[in-house]
């Protein structure tokens, strides 16, 4: 059986050497959020913060800071939810290994919740206010206190009840701005989430929206408030199966239900038609979002138990601590891509380039089998249904290839991926744009809020060109351009003065590059050119290389291309493609950590200091 609460898990992880307690006052503006990100960088353990500036509760930083750590914590239901997930894609594959089979019925009764009594929910046992809680502030620019790890819970308000429920992790700001300290709490959540269905509904019937924010708990609440689960299976009916443990929720008159074992419950209610502003706050894309209007909760309680620890984490720039929520959420899920999309093989959202903004995936090409693979035909019918699924269809850009051109190319290497793509690309034939349309919120790279483009780079067939693997003589540049160097085979990076644009508005300087590329072309090795602000920051890991060109581009106003042209009302090029990826005026500023804070917190990592190990 999984762990019923938090606390039991604290105990096994310290028990087993996963944890470590931090004795020594810790402020949870800023240095907490920085300890953490260092600790999560060195792949340390879970840090237990005992002395919290300004609050009485402690705080769990680090929890899923690993692949490893996270497989431990669910270590006793990993088996079951293979077994469940390997019974939906191959029936018969699983009825061979029958021995696997005994625990699936038992798992299954996990995802019921059950009803119990206020009395038998410590969650309930004491109340306090939002002031009180820890203040976390990650980063120096944040618009006040967020709290990283909620489990919004909300129902349908016309056919309340577990089954319609949605649990959710929305950003949580409980100080700062215009709300009214102790009574309101900003919600921040974006397209294509649960809880959109619900205020919807809310809206359509004029009536407050319930909503409870619960922190800590079982694990296996907060992992199943970020899993993307199939149409009409609630959230908490996961938690259970996960968890190993049916989900056991109070009641609370005129109130949406609270789960017995949770550490805090924040309870209230939203104003279908109201809003404030909410923001700014450091994002996974590596920049803070800024502040937009949000709705807001009207807080009537704030409940906690008696042990009551706060679990938190920070975000900012990838890899972070969501980076390992994302690769366990992999591990239970990615055998399920063939049965919700056929065709595809393999999906990867590049953690590295903010997950959204970078979509990779292998398909296959079945439509003419009997004529072999040589251009993309049915990769273009599986990239619109990619599209079209879920939180997948806020992917940026995504790159697709047939299965039948290298059988063993793995979707993981992303540097292999790139070179079989760009060595079997025709930009005249495989680009594909989307235009005024939906992306990440987070990113800023479009149009307007919400708003941008789509591209869709598909390659199928045999190899076209060698891909350069080193610069060999100069490359042939106009005034204004420097410092070539090579991200990947294939791949020019350039640097370029920042040019004042109007958002959509094309660069003139580009577009001369291209012409004078016309008349100089660049080798055929060369198919792909970035242009940044700093060629030798971009192409100095592959990490650097997918953060600015992913997150910094909007593919209908920066993508550009050699010898250009539109036919038929499709646009390609039939020199090297050209992506501007310098930062732009109306681009949301990326996270800086504060200089002073940095040598403070280095201090107490020295050999000296009381956080020496750790990172």
């Amino acid at each position: 059986m999984g762990y019923i609460n938090l606390q039991d898990c604290v105990e096994d992880l310290e028990r087993h050497g996963m944890l470590r307690r931090i004795e020594l006052p810790v402020d949870p503006y800023l240095e907490a959020g920085m300890i953490q990100r260092r600790v999560y960088q060195a792949g340390g353990p879970a840090l237990l913060f005992t002395q919290v500036t300004g609050s009485a509760f402690p705080m769990l930083g680090n929890l899923f800071g690993t692949l490893e750590r996270t497989r431990f914590i669910f270590r006793d239901t990993l088996r079951t939810i293979e077994t469940l997930v390997k019974l939906k894609v191959n029936p018969f594959q699983a009825l061979k290994e029958p021995g696997r089979l005994l625990g699936a019925p038992l798992g299954a009764l996990h995802l019921l919740p059950k009803r119990v009594g206020q009395s038998q929910a410590p969650a309930l046992s004491c109340r306090t206010k939002l002031s009180a809680l820890p203040q976390l502030v990650s980063w120096p620019n944040d618009g006040g206190a967020f709290i990283t790890l909620p489990q919004v819970y909300s129902e349908h308000p016309s056919k309340p009840g577990f089954g319609k429920s949605n649990l959710g992790m929305y950003r949580v700001q409980i100080s700062g701005n215009q709300y009214q300290p102790d009574k309101q709490v900003g919600l921040h959540y974006q397209i294509h989430r649960g809880i959109g269905v619900h205020h919807q509904e809310a809206i359509k019937r004029g009536e407050r929206l319930k909503v409870n924010v619960f922190v800590g708990g079982a694990p296996a609440m907060s992992v199943a408030a970020v899993m993307p689960l199939p149409e009409g299976m609630p959230e908490l009916s996961f938690a259970g199966l996960l968890g190993g443990h049916r989900i056991a929720m109070a009641d609370l008159p005129g109130c949406l239900p609270v789960p017995a074992e949770a550490d805090f419950c924040i309870v209230g209610s939203i104003d279908p038609h109201a809003t404030l502003p909410e923001g700014p706050f450091g994002d996974h894309l590596g920049y803070y979002s800024l502040t937009h209007p949000f709705p807001f909760i009207e807080v009537e309680a704030v409940y906690h138990r008696p042990d009551a620890i706060w679990p938190f984490t920070s975000v900012g720039r990838p890899p972070q601590e969501d980076t390992s929520f994302g690769a366990f959420i992999h591990e239970l899920t990615g055998d399920l891509i063939p049965t919700v999309l056929p065709g595809i093989k393999a999906v990867h959202a590049v953690d590295a380039a903010g997950v959204h903004p970078l979509l990779l995936a292998i398909g296959s090409e079945r439509y003419t089998p009997y004529d072999g693979v040589t251009r993309p035909l049915e990769l273009l019918t599986q990239a619109n249904a990619i599209l079209g699924q879920g939180q997948l269809s806020l992917a940026k850009y995504l790159l697709i290839t047939a299965e039948q051109d290298n059988p063993e190319l793995d979707i993981h290497d992303i540097g292999a991926m790139f070179r079989h793509l760009l060595e079997r690309i025709d930009w005249q034939r495989d680009l594909h744009f989307q235009t005024s349309t939906t992306i990440d919120t987070l990113d800023y790279s479009g149009g307007g809020f919400n708003s941008g483009s789509k591209l869709v780079m598909a390659a199928a067939g045999p190899v076209r060109r060698s891909l350069m693997t080193e610069l060999s003589g100069d490359i042939s540049l106009p005034s204004g351009w420097s410092r070539p160097a090579l991200a990947l085979p294939g791949v020019l990076v350039l640097q370029g003065s920042a040019q004042a644009l109007d958002n959509g508005e094309p660069d003139q300087a580009i577009q001369a590059l291209c012409s004078f590329w016309e008349q100089q072309p660049l080798s055929d090795g060369i198919a792909l050119v970035v242009i940044a602000d700093d060629s030798e920051f971009c192409s100095r890991s592959l990490d650097n290389f997918l953060w600015v060109t992913f997150t910094r581009s909007n593919p209908a106003s920066d993508v550009y291309g050699v010898a250009a042209a539109t036919r038929q009302r499709h646009w390609g090029c039939s020199g090297p493609l050209v992506i501007d990826a310098r930062r732009k005026s109306f681009h949301a500023p990326p996270l800086e950590e504060d200089p002073a804070l940095e040598q403070r917190v280095n201090a107490l990592a020295a050999p000296s200091g009381p956080l020496h190990g750790l990172f």
